[in-house]
């Protein structure tokens, strides 16, 4: 066998595990995909979205005040976390783009988008409940902004980069400052992408569950208070998933085919923004 017989081969065997590794990855997924959505489906009513959760042991009930809980966390984490990262981008891309700390920001940004969820999870617990005493649902929503931030940020940097430059040079030359520049014409221009990274962010908090566990913890009991523990969809069907009861069984289900398709939602539309954006 000469060597480029021998190249081939390599090549052909890798290929072979690479489809494999595919397929098997494809396999799972559309699996539990499908499980979700079979089995979710037919645990789907109107007392999930309008009854708060039955007592243990109890059947009937819903999870409204996981659906309300899970909504006003991330409802907050958004106001907290996009602003930040959008503003953030936007240093990178405009106003630093040839100083050093930029350069520095965008590699943590993407270390942090790197983390393990839980990892910010507990540093949220050391700097925020500890100190308070208690769980609550600002802790959570803190954690989720934590986690929303690098992803809206390295966005932001990315699509304003790809405005051309000419752009920018035209309001110049009308008298117009920087900063109405970047607000009429940069971000006017960047819009598709710039919703495309905050909607990419809230499709990544709305399936956790590691970091609210150490900083929302969770609650039976509807509350709107975010200063007390808050319910929370993810880590509810954590607890009922790990329950003994078939009645917990089935709104686990049904609240993770909920969750499910909103992030498919989510995600399909996101892809459908970005080719807007690039065509």
């Amino acid at each position: 066998m000469n060597n480029l017989e021998k190249r081939k081969l390599i090549s052909n065997i890798a290929l072979s595990l690479s489809v494999i590794a595919a397929l098997i990855g494809i396999f799972w997924l559309v699996f539990i995909i499908i499980e979700v959505l079979i089995k979710g489906l037919s645990s789907i009513d109107l007392s999930l979205f309008l009854k708060d959760p039955a007592p243990p042991g109890i059947k009937g009930g819903g999870l409204r005040s996981a659906f309300v809980g899970q909504l006003l966390m991330s409802l907050v984490a958004t106001i907290i976390g996009v602003p930040i990262g959008i503003l953030g981008g936007t240093f990178i891309s405009e106003y630093g783009r040839n100083l050093k700390i930029s350069r520095i920001i965008s590699d943590v940004s993407d270390i942090m988008m790197s983390f393990p969820s839980i990892v910010v999870g507990t540093f949220v617990y050391a700097i925020i409940v500890k100190p308070m005493g208690h769980f609550s649902g600002i802790a959570g929503s803190i954690a989720l902004a934590i986690i929303m931030i690098p992803i809206v940020l390295r966005t932001t940097e990315q699509t304003l980069k790809l405005i051309p430059w000419e752009l920018r040079e035209a309001a110049f030359a009308l008298g117009a400052p920087y900063y109405r520049v970047i607000i009429d014409v940069v971000y006017r221009s960047a819009s598709a992408g710039l919703l495309t990274g905050v909607i990419l962010s809230i499709a990544r908090v709305a399936g956790e569950t590691a970091p609210l566990l150490f900083t929302s913890f969770n609650n039976p009991f509807f509350t709107l208070n975010m200063n007390q523990p808050m319910p929370s969809l993810t880590v509810t069907i954590y607890q009922y998933a790990m329950g003994p009861y078939s009645d917990w069984h089935k709104l686990a289900w049904a609240a993770s085919f909920v969750i499910t398709i909103t992030i498919l939602f989510v995600s399909l539309f996101s892809k459908w923004m970005i080719r807007r954006f690039k065509a």
